[in-house]
């Protein structure tokens, strides 16, 4: 009998070929359950397969668990009664009793064939999509073999992947039989087995088309450095050449358009317009926006943004029709975009030149005069007045050394009283408010500056209230607010 078990081990593993090792798991489950029928449903039953001789030994096991944790009598024993027999059981470890083990030419039962037969399939669909997936093939072309309350099975060689509805380009019609191409944006593991989740609509299944299109870009020529979408309307690519003998937007696009032309179809029609790429974040925010003519930028690096100036006839095509055009520069460069025209622009120049020279009015005790000299050689905290080099304020006109270093003094002076008084603040702060998950000591001092100290003045507040307070992203203020409204539900 057991020279049969190994026999059927070799001949199923060749003929499906997976794993020997697979087989035998597969075997030792069937077997186990077939044994298992003579006890109640409770009871663990494990067949243990010798690999060599084929001779197998069936073992009913329990689980060693606290006394106090002794529920369920069928696959658990408390640890007292484990040491009678098995004086050498610690907590966690298996008590097993032999058992007569059925049969292996009577597991007539077809449950049993079929466990073997399950897990083998299992094995042998892993074992095809471990070899795709090996070969790195993103872009997958394949037949849609059937639809699914509007999702798409789409059949590859021998694998199968899942085109979810909202992967696909909006009003697109695809049918049983059509010939689809699409990227393979993750894989998915369930009750069902491992599958594939293909998407028509990521940035990265315009990259995979593109690279098909052109050789240059697998040569490595070619480099393409970020997609954005609207599917099915309008996308951006931007590309770098890694020859300087290369045009890159012309390679991408092709003799008479064939290239992105051959993509457009692809998408539905989706029109590409394709960015040449620049290290300098400002010129790479000007290509993203061409053809509009950029007047001048400013870069906010702590806010991570950018303000866009252009003149007011320029300012449609910027943004595009429902602010397509900007949307999509601001999802390829990663900054944000504020488009404004060179009127507005001056206006928020001057507001915030304004606030500058209140802020030091206020906290330098200086005339308007003595401020605006400041605002025009470009500080715009009392930080920098307090700690940029002296030389560099010694070279504004009309400053001299005693001015500056009374400057200096002045301003170090008044952060040192904000820091005071924020310390004082921050010690009026409430334990249940510094306890909430989440909260940290910065934003505890953000705050009480605000004179919120305890977490019901917390909980009053609005989500887009606490954003705008301390800056933080969405998801933590709602977090820090509900935490806070615990009270009111219990």
């Amino acid at each position: 009998m057991s020279r049969e078990i190994l026999l059927l081990v070799d001949a199923l593993a060749r003929e499906k070929n997976v794993n020997r090792e697979i087989v035998f798991s597969a075997l030792e489950q069937a077997l186990a359950s077939a044994t298992k029928k003579r006890f109640q449903d409770g009871a663990d039953i494990r067949v243990e397969i010798d690999r060599e001789s084929g001779e197998y030994l069936a073992f009913r096991c329990w689980e060693v668990v606290a006394d106090l944790d002794h529920e369920h009598t069928d696959s658990q024993i408390a640890w007292t009664d484990a040491q009678i027999s098995h004086p050498d059981l610690e907590i966690g470890d298996f008590a097993r009793e032999p058992l007569e083990a059925v049969e292996f030419g009577r597991i007539g039962a077809q449950a049993a064939k079929q466990v073997i037969l399950q897990r083998i399939r299992d094995a042998e669909r892993e074992q095809i999509l471990s070899d795709f997936l090996d070969r790195k093939e993103y872009l997958v072309t394949g037949t849609i073999k059937r639809m699914e309350r509007g999702n798409a099975i789409v059949e590859s060689g021998r694998v199968e992947g899942l085109l979810p509805r909202e992967q696909m380009i909006p009003k697109e019609n695809l049918r049983v039989g059509d010939r689809v191409r699409a990227f393979l944006l993750r894989v998915e593991r369930g009750g069902r087995g491992p599958q594939l989740i293909l998407s028509r609509t990521a940035p990265e299944f315009i990259i995979k088309l593109f690279e098909l299109e052109v050789p240059e870009i697998e040569e490595g020529l070619l480099e393409v450095k970020g997609a954005a979408r609207d599917p099915g309307a309008r996308a951006k690519i931007a590309v770098k050449s890694n020859d300087q003998r290369l045009d890159p937007i012309g390679t991408c696009v092709g003799m008479r358009g064939s290239r992105v032309q051959a993509v457009t179809g692809e998408l539905a029609g989706e029109r590409v317009d394709i960015i040449l790429w620049s290290p300098e974040a400002a010129q790479f925010v000007i290509n993203a926006l061409a053809p509009a003519e950029v007047s001048s930028i400013v870069v906010d690096e702590e806010k991570h943004s950018m303000d866009v100036v252009l003149e007011e006839d320029q300012l449609a095509q910027a943004i595009g029709r429902s602010g397509q055009n900007v949307r999509l520069a601001s999802e390829l460069t990663g900054w944000e975009l504020n488009i404004m025209t060179v009127e507005e622009a001056q206006q928020k120049n001057e507001s915030e030149a304004l606030a500058v020279r209140a802020l030091f009015v206020d906290k330098l005790d200086v005339d308007e005069e003595v401020a605006d000299m400041l605002v025009g050689e470009g500080f715009g905290s009392v930080e920098e007045v307090a700690y940029v080099p002296i030389g560099e304020m010694l070279a504004i006109e009309g400053f001299d050394e005693d001015l500056v270093n009374e400057l200096r003094a002045r301003a170090r002076n008044a952060l040192l009283t904000d820091a005071i008084a924020s310390e004082e603040k921050a010690e009026k702060v409430g334990n249940d408010l510094a306890s909430l998950d989440g909260m940290n000591s910065a934003l505890l001092h953000l705050l009480a500056t605000q004179q919120i100290t305890n977490s019901e003045e917390l909980a009053e507040l609005g989500v887009d209230e606490l954003i705008e307070m301390t800056g933080v992203d969405a998801q933590l203020a709602s977090t820090l607010i509900m935490a806070a409204r615990a009270p009111w539900f219990e």
